[in-house]
């Protein structure tokens, strides 16, 4: 169950700035609504059994947001093909949903460990990482990957696929695939070196190198560091602030953020944007044609919280 409150600190610097050492934070509760827990169904595992991915949502219909949970602590978050499958329906399930904000996160003290090597025996695997990974960045809505502990392998690819990264301060990110002989696809490659920087990604690929959290704190590639409350634990702790992030994402203008992050998503490596289809554009005049436009500015004027309703 999802800690009530707990512990957090926020750095004081911007993701881009220097690492935690050198920054003064401070610590509030961050409060956490109660949350319903939802078992995923696919086609080989009914509801009543036990599954690898739970999808929790807000209670407050308000905080509209989604948490989907890799239960998995005994293998450190690591995934085989049964749980990449599951995680597949939850993100197809929750984008029918239609939350606000979504959040991925790993129980216990690890986000995910990487792949679950004694599956990794053909393509089927990769095929069905690929889905997964397609359908993560691809939801409409921002997506914020709370990471603790091992971020490895196919874990930096779940994190790459998201749109935020909070993580622990004993967090760590690796790509170490060259001590498997293997290799990842072109997109991991791309996302890695536009999350982390073109250096990072060479030295994490070529040298399967580990990366600290705050060493990821300082690039950018990781938005917030999370101090750890012992009560909830690196899990625990990171998902709450996650959540709490969520929340506030979902108060604002649904269709401001979907435009703004098809806009974010269409910027090449050099940050030149490219539009070929016209789906920034077409979002952009929506926005600015929306009834959230028309009430954003009245709570203005009026100094109140501005209830968008994504229309």
């Amino acid at each position: 169950m999802p800690p009530r409150g707990s512990q957090r600190s926020r750095n004081a610097g911007r993701p881009g700035g220097p690492t935690a050492e050198g920054q003064r934070s401070r610590s509030r509760t961050v409060p956490v609504s109660p949350r319903i827990r939802a078992p995923v169904c696919t086609r080989d595992r009914p509801f009543d059994q036990e599954t690898d991915v739970i999808i929790t949502y807000a209670a407050d219909p308000s905080q509209s947001t989604a948490t989907i949970t890799i239960d998995r602590p005994d293998r450190r978050g690591a995934l085989n093909q049964t749980a990449l499958g599951e995680l597949d329906a939850a993100l197809d399930e929750v984008a029918a949903d239609g939350p606000r904000a979504v959040v991925l996160w790993g129980t216990g003290d690890h986000f995910c460990a990487g792949a679950d090597l004694s599956e990794l025996e053909d393509q089927s695997f990769t095929r069905a990482l690929r889905s997964v990974l397609d359908r993560l960045a691809g939801l409409s809505v921002p997506t914020i990957a709370a990471v603790a502990g091992s971020c490895m392998g196919l874990g930096v690819q779940l994190a790459l696929a998201c749109d935020l990264r909070l993580a622990t301060p004993d967090a760590r990110f690796a790509v170490p695939v060259a001590k498997l002989g293997l290799m990842v696809d072109h997109w991991t490659v791309a996302r890695l070196a536009a999350t982390f920087g073109s250096s990072t990604a060479r030295w994490m690929l070529l040298s399967a190198g580990i990366l600290p959290a705050d060493r990821a704190f300082g690039l950018g590639a990781v938005s917030e560091l999370v101090a750890v409350d012992p009560e909830y634990g690196p899990g625990g702790t990171v998902r709450a602030a996650a959540e709490e992030l969520a929340g506030q994402i979902a108060q604002l203008a649904p269709l401001a953020i979907t435009g703004s992050k098809i806009g974010l998503d269409l910027l090449a490596p050099d940050g030149v944007a490219s539009d070929p289809d016209g789906r920034y554009v077409e979002a952009f005049d929506r926005a600015w044609a929306s009834g959230d436009l028309v009430e954003g500015r009245a709570a203005f004027a009026e100094r109140r919280p501005a209830v968008f309703r994504g229309e």
